[in-house]
This record gives structure tokens, sequence and C-alpha cells, in this order.
């Protein structure tokens, strides 16, 4: 069994961390604190080929494994979490396009979406509705060759900056089970009706939008129907959410890394009675607690990657990594602040952000609670025997 990276993937993870360091570490906490949009990093983002981290190579995309996939989100997060939302909700969308649009509107998305010429996210959730999407009350009626979307979207990543969202609907609202009548359209932003009603104000996750939209009489033509089928939307949204899980945990694993990091630094230079507090017993056992947990959830979240890259459903895989890392990173991120002491609570050091963003990965893509139950319904089913 090789835990190890390979080659390519650790001179990958190299270039994520030069690029880190230069361009986000100098920049982050003061651009946070501001509510000024990272504009440069996009462009180096797009410059580097991130935004088609999920797009297939004949489109122009990268076609990165699941592996280096995780380790983008990882290294952007231990910079700036904010940042790496950019590219999530957007390879979230780009994947679901390429996994399930028609050859049409793979050729017409894919390669601009992929050079960063256009972005995207995507819009699941609403006012009523976010952990149980059938519950959704966006319409989309179908008149001759065109949908007619009615229906409000809240929490959408992306939604200023995107010129293309595949937003779930319900083009049969009396379908049972409800899922029956769900379908995925992509909608193109400047179509008119649609609009951004504002950006909700965050504790963290700063650096990149989440809006309220409301759409109004949009008009969407019929061949913008996602893979040309109707009533698969819910299969479809849930198959990307796989990948977007293994993407909010690799996020996580990078805040928890950041955490350790700083609470080890500051451990090692923090001197109290005439020694560092890196000496003092009840520091070391955070301190390896920290470290023991963030290896733990790391190599979760690379087992779950491996298995997408093997070509398994990995719904449950991705749940345990996306609980595990997200668990991890609120309790290295809290241990930071209290090894830091007062420290810790002041805008001038790095773990006060880190304090602030890590509850965002145990409840966005599926709250935590939930994924205990898709875990263990995985399970009763036997799905997968754990240990064998």
């Amino acid at each position: 069994m090789d835990f190890e990276l390979s080659d390519e993937q650790k001179l990958f993870r190299s270039t994520l961390r030069d690029f880190v360091h230069k361009e986000i570490d100098p920049v982050a906490a003061e651009w946070e604190r501001t509510g000024r949009y990272p504009t440069e990093i996009v462009a180096t983002m797009r410059s580097l080929g991130l935004f088609g981290l999920t797009v297939p190579e004949e489109y122009g995309g990268l076609a990165v494994d699941m592996v280096s996939f995780a380790l983008v989100f990882e290294e952007i997060s231990r910079g700036w979490m904010g940042v790496a939302g950019i590219l999530g909700s957007h390879s979230l969308a780009c994947w679901m396009i390429a996994r399930h649009g028609t050859e049409e509107q793979r050729a017409h998305y894919l390669p601009r979406l992929a050079a960063g010429e256009w972005r995207s996210g995507i819009a699941l959730t609403e006012p009523d509705a976010g952990t149980d999407l059938q519950g959704i009350r966006t319409t989309a009626r179908r008149e001759g060759d065109t949908y007619v979307v009615d229906g409000a979207k809240t929490w959408i990543t992306n939604a200023r900056h995107a010129n293309v969202l595949p937003v779930l609907v319900k083009t049969d609202p009396s379908a049972v089970p409800a899922h029956r009548g769900m379908s995925v359209l992509l909608i193109d932003t400047d179509t008119p009706g649609f609009e951004v009603l504002r950006d909700l104000p965050k504790l963290g996750y700063k650096g990149t939008e989440s809006c309220e939209l409301l759409l109004t009489g949009v008009r969407v033509p019929a061949d913008q129907l996602l893979g040309g089928v109707e009533g698969v939307g819910m299969k479809q949204a849930l198959s990307g959410l796989e990948t977007g899980r293994i993407n909010v945990a690799a996020r996580a694993v990078g805040v928890a890394q950041r955490a350790y990091d700083e609470a080890l630094a500051y451990a090692r230079q923090r001197e109290a009675f005439g020694q560092p507090i890196s000496s003092f017993q009840a520091i070391q056992l955070k301190l390896a607690d920290m470290a023991a947990n963030l290896q733990a959830a790391r190599l979760m979240v690379y087992w779950a990657a491996s298995r997408a890259d093997a070509g398994k459903r990995v719904d449950m895989e991705s749940g345990m990594a996306k609980l595990l890392a997200s668990e991890t990173a609120l309790t290295n991120s809290l241990d930071a602040m209290r090894i830091h002491g007062g420290y810790g609570y002041s805008q001038e050091f790095v773990v006060e952000r880190l304090y602030r963003d890590a509850p965002l990965m145990a409840i966005g893509e599926g709250t935590n609670d939930i994924l205990r139950t898709v875990i263990a319904k995985s399970l009763v089913a036997g799905v997968e025997a754990i240990g064998g």
C-alpha cells in the first residue's frame, strides 16, 4: 500500500505552494479584512490553468486526478480558504457539465470555462431548502422550445462573477417522489429575469461572494437542459457533490494544517516562566492531538480521492473524509487560538481567521450530521466492508 504522492503530484504541489507563498500569503489578511476581491489572484489561477481542473483535455482542461484535485484545495486553503472557494464551485459545475452534459453543451461551455474566460458555480440551495433539496420551490415550466424559470436561490458562490450556472429546478412539481421531477438547467446569467439580489454577510469564507438570486420569468432554451433529459437533476447534483465533498474536505485539511503550523511556531517562540511554552505538557498534548488528527484527516481525503480515481462511487468515502477533516479543522483552529492565548483573538494573527473559516466546512456540501446518516446507511446496506 503506497501512501506517497507521485513525483508528478509532488511537483504540482510545489508549484501550488510557490503560488500561495508569493501571491496569497502577503495579501490574505488585509484583503480578507477589507473585503477586497482577489482579482489578481484569480488572474494567476487562470494562467495556471486551475479553472480547468475537472475539464477533459480535449476541451482545454487539465483533467487532473482526484488526489491532485485535493492538493489544489488543501494548498490554497493553507493560504486563504476563501480563494479556494472561487475554484470549488466552478470546478463542480465543470465536472457536472463534463460528466452529464450533451456533446453540444460540453463543446459550448467547457473550453471557455477551462480557460477561465467564463466562470461558474452551482445553484442548488434555496431559502427553505438546503439539506433537503427535494424541497426546492424553483420551477421550470416548458413552453415550446423554452423553459420559463421562477424561484430563488441562496448561498450561491461565484454568482456575481458567473457567466453560466447549473440551476436545480422542478420541471414536474407534482412528481412522487419529488426527485423524479427535478432537473438541472444551464442558465446564462445575462438572461433577462436573472438577478443577483445581494451578497450575504458572513462570519468567514470571505474573498468570494455568496449571493441570493431571484429568477423571475427567466426564459431558458430547452437545449440547455443538462444532458437533455428531464427528471435526473437530483441524481446529477448528488453525483457532483461526491466530488464537491472531496474539495471541501481538502479545504478543511488546509485550514487544519495552517492552524497546526501557526500553533507549533508560536509555541516554540513564545516564552512564559522563563521557557518556551512548547516545553509545557499541556501545550504538548494539544500539539500532539492536532498533528495526529491532521494526518488522519489528510490520509482520509487522499483515500477518498484515490477511490474516485479508481472509478468507484465515493459518496460514503467522500462523506467520511469531509466529516473527519472538517471536525479536525474546527478543533485545530480552536486549539491554535488557545495556544496563542490573547493573541489568538487578535486580527493581527492568522489563527483568528482560521477559527472563522473552519465552521463552513462542517456545514457546506452537506452538514456533518447529515453525512453521518449517509455513511451509516451505506454501512447498513453493506456498500463497503470497513476493515475488510
